[in-house]
């Protein structure tokens, strides 16, 4: 059974940072499709920082490049998103996410198609206040 669990969201005031972290179990993130995504109250789901299958490049969203950066530490089999320089538009549930279905499509940028990638997992909040 896939399982993937985020962890460190919060609350911060804007120009703070946090590390956001999703551990995997069941499924090895390895080279497959992985990557995070938001979805703030009343908006479409979108692509935060993504990596396509067997591929080097980080697609990030262009309204987060510069300030987030994903990472990934393959012994722990675990993805991080660190956040720095956070704004107030930044609030959003954070979804961890892997395994591209089907054929390929952006990742970041268009919103994003649940059923894009096949394993999701609960989410973190992250509530930037100004």
């Amino acid at each position: 059974q896939v399982e993937l669990v985020e962890s460190g969201g919060g609350s911060v005031q804007a120009g703070g940072s946090l590390r956001l972290s999703c551990a995997a179990s069941g499924f090895t993130f390895g080279t497959h499709c992985r990557g995070w995504f938001r979805q703030a109250p009343g908006k479409e789901r979108e692509g935060v920082a993504a990596v396509y299958d067997n591929d080097n490049v980080i697609n990030y969203a262009d309204s987060v490049k510069g300030r987030f950066t994903f990472s990934q530490d393959y012994a722990k089999n675990t993805v991080y998103l660190q956040m720095n320089s956070l704004k107030p538009d930044d609030t959003a549930m954070y979804y961890c996410a892997a395994y591209c279905v089907g054929v390929r499509r952006p990742l970041v940028g268009p919103p994003i198609d649940a059923a894009a990638l096949g394993f999701w997992g609960r989410g973190t909040q992250v509530t930037v206040s100004s």
